[in-house]
């Protein structure tokens, strides 16, 4: 395979810039999806948004709710597809334990911050978060000006 052409699917699929500006996001776990055949086709096409979704846990499982998948107009005439369906995301159970102590104990958020390919398979990752009040967002744009304008000087 020559240098310029990437292999199928390679890299990532979607990000939630959202999640950074609102929440201080402490660790991140990688989680792989439970899907179906016409919402892997869709994210190849990148028709996913997942900056309004969240994660939930469940019966000591996690899932992810709210994520839009758009389907793709070849999908199946006689199938009905939800682009809005929870999804079951598929992590070890000490991956769960540590999310559900974060969570329960702590009072963590769990927050999807992107969407990529791993060796052929979608990922997501997951952040435990804690939210941002609106004083922590101001300085985070104040801090994000300043980097900007060190480095236009530092070119310079």
């Amino acid at each position: 395979m020559s240098k310029d052409k990437q292999p199928s699917g390679g890299g990532t699929i979607a990000l939630n810039k959202k999640a950074r500006h609102d929440y201080f996001i402490e660790e991140r776990f990688e989680a792989g999806l439970s899907l179906q055949g016409w919402e892997v086709k869709s994210l190849r096409a990148g028709k996913v948004q997942i900056v309004d979704s969240y994660i939930l846990l469940k019966n000591d499982d996690a899932f992810l709710f709210g994520a839009l998948i758009t389907p793709l107009p070849t999908v199946s005439t006689h199938f009905v597809a939800d682009p809005t369906r929870s999804r079951k995301l598929l992590l070890h159970r000490y991956e769960i334990n540590k999310l559900i102590g974060a969570v329960e104990r702590k009072g963590y958020a769990l927050v999807p911050t992107a969407l990529f390919w791993k060796n052929g398979k979608i990922k997501l990752e997951i952040g435990i978060a804690k939210g941002k009040k609106e004083h922590d967002k101001r300085q985070s744009i104040k801090q994000r000006d300043w980097d900007r304008q060190k480095a236009r000087i530092l070119r310079k």
